[in-house]
């Protein structure tokens, strides 16, 4: 089945996603290996017995990792590479330019303020910008983008997106929030931070102490954050704050390890 969706001019978000189960064999998100290899082969002879050429992101791709057998692609590299119809993945992520837009997103459809997008939710972000891009779509379709929306990224399967899992969306160079990944922080911990840089005890951070918490974390962590991105960091983060009060419970979304919906331990 997946050797004749890959003969495809243009593959289906639901096609796309059982090519990509197809070959990570293992489920653990990646196609590497031996089912790197083996989807680079079975690719090559699609397209051949479709009398298609390979596209010259294909061509790319077979030549960078044709040979590379430690090599490793995800679900965001596969969807540049197969001719997905309306590029769906890649449409998604034309819309939100910044991590400061992603972020203003995640506030406005995170209607109940849990912390996560749930499919009720997820499906009236990807309606509206459909709706603001003027593509035509039907109810179907729309269905199908959400379910494979949070099939790809719902990383530990709970039926719903935290903000690190949507934030997949975003192109690399934008994401920010995969480098904060490396910097998160346990419950107990985060508490003690926040109230370290809420110098004023208000229960929120403005601007400036956000400035001052976030020059501190690029200061321990350099290898991992650049202190001359704070102010896209900045930006991004206090896109999530209530006219410029950032709460406790915003800021965890980015710093906190845990379920931000968990009790705070005593």
């Amino acid at each position: 089945m997946a050797n004749a969706y890959l003969q495809g001019v243009e593959i289906s978000a639901s096609q796309f996603l059982d090519i990509f189960h197809h070959y990570d064999k293992d489920g653990n998100g990646y196609i590497e290996g031996k089912e790197l290899q083996s989807f680079i082969k079975e690719l090559q002879q699609a397209r051949k017995q479709a009398g298609l050429e390979l596209t010259d992101q294909m061509k790319a791709f077979v030549q960078e990792y044709e040979k590379n057998t430690d090599a490793k692609i995800g679900i965001v590299e596969l969807v540049q590479i197969l001719p997905t119809e309306e590029n769906f993945l890649l449409f998604f992520r034309q819309q939100l330019k910044s991590c400061a837009e992603f972020m203003q997103a995640w506030r406005c459809y995170d209607a109940d303020h849990s912390g996560y997008i749930e499919a009720d939710e997820l499906k009236n972000f990807l309606k509206d910008l459909l709706q603001k891009a003027k593509k035509p779509y039907d109810e179907k379709k729309l269905d199908e983008y959400t379910h494979t929306t949070l099939k790809i990224f719902d990383s530990n399967h709970d039926g719903k997106l935290c903000l690190a899992e949507m934030a997949r969306l975003l192109p690399d160079e934008e994401n920010f929030l995969l480098k904060f990944q490396n910097v998160k922080m346990v419950r107990r911990e985060f508490n003690k931070i926040f109230e370290l840089y809420d110098q004023d005890e208000n229960g929120y951070m403005d601007e400036n102490e956000l400035d001052a918490l976030l020059k501190d974390l690029c200061e321990k962590n350099k290898k991992v954050l650049e202190v001359n991105k704070i102010p896209t960091y900045k930006t991004a983060i206090m896109a999530l704050s209530d006219g410029g009060k950032l709460y406790r419970t915003e800021l965890a979304l980015v710093l906190c390890a845990e379920d931000i919906s968990a009790p705070a331990p005593l």
